[in-house]
């Protein structure tokens, strides 16, 4: 039986990283329970301390069976290279120089919502590299545009 995915990231402010990645991906951030106006009113009629509203959030695909994406906050900060990373594709369809613009224009689009250069790998048939760039979110978790 196929279950479903949830993807789940560490961090230390949800509501950014949250907001960052449904921007990216063309997500939408998961709406209050029914019956409420907002997550604020909602967590603070549950009796959530104030200091912990921004404890987790988590981002909805607009439409398609794609993976629920949860933010979770936790004390301490990233210490390594990720072991496991997201793939954007940017460019699906593309190659060689249409492919390398398509994700210079996605690399500007999320710097512009806080994301960071890390190095570009250029296309390569003698290798069969198609080539991407790799990136880092607001709090330096890698990805690539690929």
């Amino acid at each position: 039986m196929t279950r479903e995915l949830q993807i789940t990231f560490d961090c230390a402010d949800p509501a950014r990283l949250a907001s960052f990645w449904a921007e990216a991906l063309g997500y939408q951030m998961q709406p209050p329970p029914a019956g409420f106006d907002s997550w604020d009113v909602a967590l603070g009629s549950f009796g959530v301390p104030r200091d912990q509203w921004n404890s987790r959030a988590a981002i909805l695909p607009l439409e398609g069976p794609h993976p629920r994406i949860f933010f979770q906050q936790v004390p301490e900060g990233k210490s390594a290279k990720n072991r496991l990373h997201l793939d954007v594709r940017a460019a699906p369809g593309l190659d060689g120089a249409e492919r390398m613009k398509a994700f210079e224009v996605e690399a500007s689009r999320l710097g512009l919502l806080g994301a960071t250069r890390s190095y570009r790998v250029e296309p390569d048939n003698a290798t069969m590299e198609a080539g991407f760039i790799t990136m880092q979110d607001p709090e330096g978790n890698e990805f690539c545009l690929d």
